[in-house]
């Protein structure tokens, strides 16, 4: 009877949990729809005078916001990529490594068992990278996130704002999302500026429509400087071709810790995300190159360029062995939410 409890108390908290982390996700809509009245209807309808103007101002605004809406859509409701069936250990292997007491030959079992897989990431230790919630040999760069009680491909950080995980396959929308949404806020703070000089002065009436532009120069604002440092710190993470775990724990590799392992210059970094047809990157569509279990590594790419040689090493790592929770970092790291 008392087991019962327990198992409908944790189902309960379970459910509240899911309902509760949609609550990011619906505080960002309310503010993007009132956003688009008040920007829509209270400025170019009421506020704008001359028709021309408001043509202008309504064709560029939804032509963005087209985008900005597609990319979030996009960023909260394209899956996490697990591992595939390879990476799991067979029935077999897994009764034989449950049974196995002695740490030194379960090391050894999961070495036999990654001879066979394209990993070449290791623990801080050296030991081959296993979860053991969902018993698979992580590929590169892959990790357990502990909010989606899974092991997602190339994963960057879990997003309560999306309330998802970002990783190998919606990493390129969660960029486009960080792009648009910058654009999206400084479209709406230049437009309205010269509208709220106007109200400040009293050159025009004091009517409802005052509130609204006034609030939503504001909360452009506001949004425009955090959006600009988080998408600027992408940036620079896809241009060393780094994951925001990576960034915070270098990844270790057979060979040592190598805080560089997987950059290959500032183009093919950027091809790694967005892919080889320029054309696409601007669109919401998926062109991330591979399959999210294996990548290009700088130290195959040295043999043919010596100049990736020529960066220093990183300090030693700590123990990769484990799973990251949420709100690990204060920029992306919200990780595994």
């Amino acid at each position: 009877m008392r087991r019962g409890w327990k198992m409908a108390l944790s189902g309960g908290l379970r459910c509240c949990r899911r309902v509760l982390s949609w609550v990011p996700v619906l505080v960002i809509v309310l503010v993007v729809l009132w956003s688009y009245y008040a920007y829509v209807f209270e400025l170019c309808l009421v506020t704008v005078l001359s028709p021309a103007e408001k043509v202008i101002y309504l064709i560029l605004y939804h032509a963005i916001f087209v985008f900005f809406a597609w990319t979030y859509w996009k960023s909260i409701f394209t899956l996490p990529q697990q591992p595939n069936q390879k990476f799991h250990l067979s029935y077999t292997d897994k009764e034989r490594y449950e049974n196995e007491e002695r740490p030194e030959v379960q090391k050894q079992m999961l070495v036999d068992m990654a001879k066979k897989l394209p990993v070449y990431t290791r623990t801080g230790s050296g030991a081959v990278r296993f979860c053991d919630r969902c018993h698979l040999i992580k590929p590169d760069r892959c990790h357990h996130c502990s909010v989606c009680a899974m092991c997602v491909l190339k994963m960057d950080h879990h997003c309560p704002w999306v309330n998802n995980c970002i990783g190998f396959s919606n990493y390129k929308f969660f960029l486009q999302f960080l792009a648009y949404s910058v654009l999206y806020c400084l479209y709406i703070a230049t437009t309205v500026f010269s509208y709220f000089i106007k109200y400040w002065r009293g050159e025009l009436p004091s009517v409802r429509s005052k509130f609204h532009v006034l609030f939503l120069l504001f909360v452009a604002c506001m949004f425009f400087v955090s959006l600009v440092i988080l998408f600027g710190y992408h940036c620079w993470l896809v241009s060393r071709n780094k994951t925001t775990l990576e960034a915070f724990c270098t990844p270790v590799f057979t060979s040592g810790p190598e805080k560089n392992g997987f950059n290959l210059g500032f183009i093919k970094n950027i091809q790694q995300v967005f892919g080889d047809n320029k054309k696409f990157w601007l669109i919401p569509i998926g062109s991330s190159p591979g399959d999210g279990h294996s990548f290009p590594m700088r130290s195959m790419n040295e043999s043919q360029n010596p100049l990736l040689a020529n960066e220093e090493p990183w300090e030693d790592n700590e123990d990769d062995n484990r799973d990251y929770p949420e709100g690990s970092s204060s920029l992306a790291v919200e990780t595994e939410t």
